[in-house]
């Protein structure tokens, strides 16, 4: 230790030989703050520098962030040469955090002291600024108390390993404030000239942290609206479905956070997870919730793989924080904006639906009455002819089949009239329980040939609707006829009433053949079919649709190839 020497501060009078040094030194601090360095890396240059200008043994800087207490040291004569390390920080009288250890001894009752302002700078070892000095730690010293005008003693002994030591408080950013030791294992090794020295380099020090803090936020923004930017391109691709946006954008992740080769990610998202091939259950994460109009519909979780050292939260930044909540509302505007997307489609096909059951009503309408009188005329010729008691039986045969094709066309026509809505309804008080247990009684017969169990699952405490009767039935038939044929190899046949609220419904499922998308969409157009030629007239089911509408109820169907369909009919509880 004896080759060890203090740099000579005090030049004795030359001020140019300390202007320079502390010009050069100033410069080295502030340049190492424009570097965007990592926490650690930064602190431990910072004090480096501080340790080879003083030419101490080891020196400590103590910051308060976000509720803790950074507390770093360097000191190379140790195994570990530098420590930057998170502890719970001590509170002052007025309940105020400020950095000191939380311990109960000599030396964390002088930096209290030191922080709060509360020493006697009139006294030795004390300066004009606030800080304290000392070159024997192992003597009782004096440090009287500044907040009272009789400065009363208070006396304290240091001890510990450096006899010598400067405490020196400082600032930055406005009121947070921060402490800088200075400790040597040399008595005396420390004095006035150098003191006074290093108290202005503590300003510039506090000066270049809040430098370095804004640049690690800067940093953490280009981050954070880069990655955005990346989520924004990816959704306003043409095509793009919703789980290859979230997909794609849980991979991009990893690289706007501080270690992306070791960060992992995951999205979920009603129901279902996006992550990267790393993430696992158990990893200490970062975790921030999609919130969609006011419901939480999943989370984003950012992980590292490996321990990280702790900082503001766990071992990510409070800049970090921010990111995964921006991009979490991110993700719910995405969802949000699809939805709407999606639901205007809707709308828009439901319109262009409507449009074409109405013109093809309008001409369903003009085609029934203009057909109504000549088959009016062929029937009732048919009828005359058939009277003939001098016909033969071929000609009667023929006859016979005349009637019965012109019946089929009136029963063709009078479809048309209903789905055209030319029919007058006749609504009175309907128990749609009646309805279907009537209405089922003749295809009873049917599904048992066919091999298809029938079902019935019926709310008993069903209320009573307005509706027409007939139609109704209609509407059941043609439901359960179309069931029917979708079950050749049988099934089962499910028939359901429910109420919900202010609405009354009725269900038909069987466990057919299904129906595909495109199927789907076209199903109540009129004249649409999938059975064979002279097997349907494609009106079945444009036939229910027009009945339940003319009700103002609403009919909606659910299938899958292979997996079934079901009819749903709800009509409105008058």
């Amino acid at each position: 230790m004896d080759e060890k020497q203090p740099i000579p501060i005090d030049s004795g009078g030359d001020d140019r030989g300390w202007e320079k040094r502390f010009s050069v030194l100033s410069r080295k601090i502030l340049g190492g703050a424009n570097r965007g360095h990592s926490r650690s890396t930064f602190f431990k240059s910072m004090l480096q520098m501080l340790h080879d200008a003083s030419q101490c043994d080891a020196v400590e800087l103590r910051l308060i962030e976000m509720g803790r207490l950074q507390h770093c040291e360097l000191n190379p004569n140790t195994e570990r040469a530098f420590r930057l390390i998170l502890l719970p920080p001590r509170r002052n009288p007025v309940d105020e955090l400020i950095p000191c250890i939380g311990q109960d001894n000599a030396k964390e009752q002088l930096c209290q002291f030191v922080v709060d302002g509360c020493i006697d700078t009139s006294r030795p070892f004390h300066t004009t600024y606030g800080s304290f000095w000392t070159g024997d730690t192992s003597q009782t010293i004096d440090i009287g108390d500044g907040r009272t005008q009789t400065s009363k003693k208070r006396k304290l002994r240091i001890g510990g390993n450096f006899p010598s030591l400067v405490v020196i408080p400082f600032s930055f950013e406005g009121e947070n404030r921060g402490l800088l030791l200075l400790k040597s294992k040399r008595i005396d090794f420390f004095s006035r000239a150098d003191v006074k020295y290093f108290e202005e380099i503590a300003q510039i020090l506090g000066v270049a942290i809040a430098h370095w803090r804004a640049q690690i936020a800067l940093q953490e923004r280009v981050k954070e609206l880069t990655c955005l930017c990346e989520m924004a391109n990816i959704a306003g691709r043409p095509e793009i479905s919703l789980p290859e946006i979230l997909q794609e954008t849980v991979e991009l992740l990893p690289k706007a956070w501080r270690f992306p080769d070791i960060a992992a990610a995951r999205i979920m998202c009603d129901g279902i997870t996006y992550k990267t091939p790393e993430f696992r259950g158990g990893l200490q994460s970062l975790y921030a919730g999609i919130i969609v109009n006011e419901k939480k519909r999943g989370g984003i979780d950012v992980a590292y793989i490996r321990k990280v050292r702790e900082y503001d939260e766990g071992p990510f930044l409070k800049e970090e924080r921010n990111l995964i909540d921006a991009i979490a509302d991110e993700v719910a505007v995405i969802i949000q904006r699809r939805e709407a997307e999606e639901e205007k489609e809707k709308l828009e096909e439901q319109l262009r639906h409507a449009d074409r059951l109405a013109t093809i009503g309008q001409l369903a309408a003009g085609v029934a009455h203009e057909l109504n009188e000549p088959l009016a005329n062929i029937l009732g010729f048919a009828q005359l002819v058939s009277r003939d008691p001098e016909k033969s039986e071929t000609i009667s045969k023929d006859i016979d089949k005349i009637i019965a094709a012109s019946l089929h066309a009136r029963t063709i026509i009078e479809r048309l009239n209903l789905f055209a809505r030319q029919s007058p309804q006749k609504k009175g008080l309907v128990n749609l329980n009646r309805v279907i247990n009537e209405g089922l009684y003749f295809l009873e017969s049917r599904c048992t040939k066919a091999g298809i169990e029938m079902l019935r699952i019926l709310d008993p405490d069903l209320p009573e609707i307005i509706v027409d009767q007939g139609q109704m039935y209609q509407v059941l038939v043609n439901l359960v006829v179309n069931a029917i044929q979708a079950m050749p190899e049988g099934g089962t046949l499910t028939i359901r009433t429910t109420r919900r609220d202010e609405q009354i419904g009725f269900s038909v499922e069987d466990t057919g053949v299904g129906m595909d998308d495109e199927v789907i969409k076209k199903i109540f157009v009129p004249f649409f079919t999938t059975k064979d030629v002279n097997e349907g007239t494609g009106l079945g089911l444009a036939v229910v649709h027009g009945i339940v509408s003319s009700h103002g109820g609403e009919i909606t169907v659910e299938s899958n190839p292979g997996s079934g369909t079901i009819f749903n009919v709800s009509l409105p509880l008058n």
